[in-house]
């Protein structure tokens, strides 16, 4: 069973990821959240920076997955947690589509990642339930982007 906490925490991080979106579907929302709350937080421009950051972020969880382990696969762990923060640091770009489209790889990526480390018992047990809702909601959401 994923706790509560970390599942809660998790739903109300993917609430910029929906915002995004229905600022994007809506016309009507997003012109209310452009007035209302600035370009920053509406439409594409959110979505985009928000999982960029939040793709950065979760190196740092596989970091701190890594320091379960010894010898070798810790070592191994260490410069597989890098990868979803140099990925989000290298895609970031003018070209919000193509931005997108590249975010969705990544957070695909990470859940190749999650798996790895989950299958090495680095991580929670009810750590890929947790992951497998987060990223199919995240990439739902990046997808209206694209669209």
């Amino acid at each position: 069973m994923i706790p509560r906490a970390a599942l809660l925490l998790g739903l109300a991080g993917l609430i910029p990821f929906i915002w995004g979106a229905l600022t994007i579907l809506s016309a009507n929302l997003g012109d209310w959240s452009d007035a209302a709350l600035g370009r920053r937080f509406t439409g594409a421009t959110i979505a985009l920076q928000y999982g960029t950051v939040i793709l950065a972020f979760m190196s740092g969880v596989l970091w701190g997955f890594s320091t379960k382990a010894e010898g070798q696969g810790a070592a191994v762990g260490y410069v597989l947690s890098v990868i979803p923060a140099l990925w989000a640091f290298f895609i970031a770009g003018p070209d919000q589509a193509a931005w997108a489209i590249y975010l969705i790889a990544g957070f695909v990526g990470l859940l190749g990642l999650d798996w790895t480390f989950w299958r090495q018992e680095l991580a929670p047990g009810w750590w890929m339930r947790l992951r497998l809702l987060l990223t199919t909601v995240v990439v739902l959401c990046l997808a209206i982007v694209v669209i």
